[in-house]
């Protein structure tokens, strides 16, 4: 593993470890033009750069169907909830280094990215993740503590950028240190969508959501003692047989907000009174051909919506314009 990236994730857990949250504040999203770019150059400066995905660099790709609710067709007009569409689907662990291991506990969250092949060839993407939540506010937010992890070497004094960031955006803080145990398979973990989007019916009423993806599997997490006899490809090693022994289920769920919740900042979870409505399932049966060229060639656009569902967080239009560069900088 290249000497810059192997230290960044212990550079990271000996920060957290350290440190205590002591306040909050909050960046506003201004889209200037090179912010994009400049999130893929953070992600590169933090992890380096692999000639592969800036963020969620190892995974593996599945294949299935998406089979809708009636009340996902009451929800949203969006042409996928009247009818069954095929899906692909990528399971990944987090950060950019292609070789970090599963049993890892900074590959978390792990990620979760579906496309559906909608009627007439049109994509639609889900970006989401095992954390019911985001490490700031906003990208700007984002991009400042990527930057702060890229300058808080082992050299560096205390207290190092990323202390100083930490103590300032305590919800960054808690990402890093509430997240749950490394899962017993990519099929026993929830997944979150990052964003709100609002969904608007036939009738033209409006409801915005937050999505998540419940398996049907249960969610299963490994002990630290189980998790010391695993290897450090056991979950790529462990979905190619499960799949093939029977069909791995998430049950797709949109979370309805309130007057109070905010919209615009996916650092905060919205109450788990809110209501949640069953959108429909999403069937994985077989792995795809994951060979280095399909994952390169596969692009996930968080941005890329059908009519009946549009944008409630303006981050989706920032991530939906870096995804392209990364993309194009690992072809």
């Amino acid at each position: 593993m290249h000497t810059k990236t192997a230290t960044m994730a212990t550079i990271l857990v000996a920060t957290i470890v350290e440190l205590l949250p002591t306040g909050g504040s909050a960046v506003a999203d201004t889209m200037p033009s090179a912010l994009p770019a400049q999130l893929v150059q953070d992600f590169h400066a933090a992890f380096g750069d692999h000639h592969a995905r800036a963020v969620h660099a190892k995974g593996i790709i599945l294949e299935g169907s998406f089979q809708p609710s009636a009340d996902g067709a009451r929800l949203s007009a969006a042409p996928l909830f009247r009818v069954g569409v095929p899906v692909t689907v990528r399971f990944s662990d987090f950060t950019g280094l292609p070789d970090i291991p599963d049993t890892s506990n900074d590959a978390n969250p792990r990620g979760f990215a579906v496309k559906f092949h909608l009627p007439g060839g049109a994509p639609y993407d889900i970006v989401a993740h095992s954390f019911n939540g985001f490490p700031a506010a906003t990208a700007a937010e984002f991009s400042s503590l990527l930057q702060a992890l890229a300058r808080s070497g082992p050299d560096v004094g205390k207290p190092t950028p990323l202390d100083r960031f930490f103590a300032d955006h305590p919800r960054a803080l808690a990402f890093f240190t509430t997240q749950k145990p490394p899962p017993e398979s990519f099929a026993t973990a929830a997944y979150f969508g990052v964003n709100a989007f609002i969904f608007t019916d036939a009738a033209g009423h409006s409801q915005s959501v937050r999505y998540r993806f419940v398996p049907e599997a249960g969610e299963h997490y490994l002990a630290p003692n189980a998790l010391k006899a695993r290897s450090a490809t056991y979950l790529i090693d462990e979905i190619g047989p499960r799949v093939r022994a029977q069909p791995i289920r998430f049950t797709w769920y949109a979370q309805l907000s309130e007057l109070s919740d905010a919209v615009d900042n996916p650092s905060v979870a919205w109450p788990e009174n809110r209501r949640l409505v069953n959108l429909g399932v999403i069937t994985i049966d077989r792995l795809a051909a994951n060979v280095p060229d399909t994952d390169r060639g596969l692009l996930f656009l968080p941005g890329n919506l059908p009519e009946g569902i549009g944008i409630a967080d303006p981050m989706v239009t920032i991530r939906n314009a870096a995804y392209p560069l990364s993309f194009h900088e690992r072809q």
